[in-house]
């Protein structure tokens, strides 16, 4: 999560791929491999395989996108609730997602 997404773009895992990553670091994912489709609003993008998110808050978000995807809605609102966590309602992980 977060500026995790710059060690996936130096090792080539993000080429031509929709990501995103800490708002600081925007400009800086994008000159690693101008091939990333660097999304600046999203709090996480979810391209299948792999998943990245903007910020600590955001990749909470994105865990429990994770837990929806691969255990389904009712395991994510078990967590969400079991970690007390109130979802932040901007936006989700894009088109595509």
């Amino acid at each position: 999560m977060c500026t995790g997404s710059l060690v996936l773009a130096a090792a080539g895992l993000l080429s031509g791929r929709p990501a995103t990553t800490h708002r600081d670091h925007l400009d800086r994912l994008a000159g690693l491999d101008p091939s990333i489709d660097v999304r600046r609003g999203p709090r996480f993008v979810d391209d299948g395989p792999v998943v990245t998110s903007a910020r600590v808050s955001a990749g909470i978000d994105m865990a429990l996108h994770l837990v929806a995807r691969y255990d389904g809605p009712g395991a994510a609102e078990s967590t969400r609730s079991g970690i007390q966590y109130e979802a932040d309602p901007g936006p989700g992980p894009g088109p595509g997602a």
